[in-house]
């Protein structure tokens, strides 16, 4: 009797006529949809301040210097590097004098080869304000205290 009566139970459970009555909520048309195209960050403001990202591994803070001196006058110039390898990690920062020798700096290197990379250039956005509310979380040391290493 038990075995009937859950076979009963599956077959209303898998039943087609359930899913075809058009009372039943268990799908949505939008749950099927494909997710709409991420937006595209805003373009920043012109500034003096340039990131530079696609650089080589090769490529060095007096290297981008130099590539980026022939549009104007280069305040300062810095490859974001490894801490360990201390390799690019292939993004950097150009900062010039004015905002149209940045100008020209972005239209003389955009889409243009440096140390056999492309690199693209392009006005470097403002960091965000700091998150307000505590400081974030350390993780836990599943191991214990180093005095009680010894101790089991």
């Amino acid at each position: 009797m038990a075995a009937a009566a859950a076979r009963s139970g599956l077959r209303r459970m898998f039943s087609i006529a359930d899913f075809a009555t058009p009372n039943t909520r268990m799908f949505s048309i939008s749950a099927f949809a494909p997710p709409s195209p991420p937006t595209p960050p805003p373009k920043a403001d012109p500034s003096p301040n340039l990131f530079v990202s696609g650089l080589s591994k090769r490529t060095t803070t007096d290297g981008l210097r130099e590539a980026f001196a022939k549009f104007g006058e280069v305040e300062h110039a810095r490859v974001v590097t490894d801490r360990v390898t201390g390799f690019s990690k292939g993004f950097g920062f150009v900062r010039y004098v004015s905002v149209e020798d940045a100008a020209k700096g972005i239209e003389g290197m955009d889409g243009k080869f440096l140390d056999g990379w492309v690199i693209f250039a392009e006005y470097a956005r403002p960091r965000p304000p700091p998150q307000m509310g505590g400081a974030t979380p350390q993780p836990q040391q599943s191991w214990g205290t180093p005095g009680s290493w010894g101790s089991q």
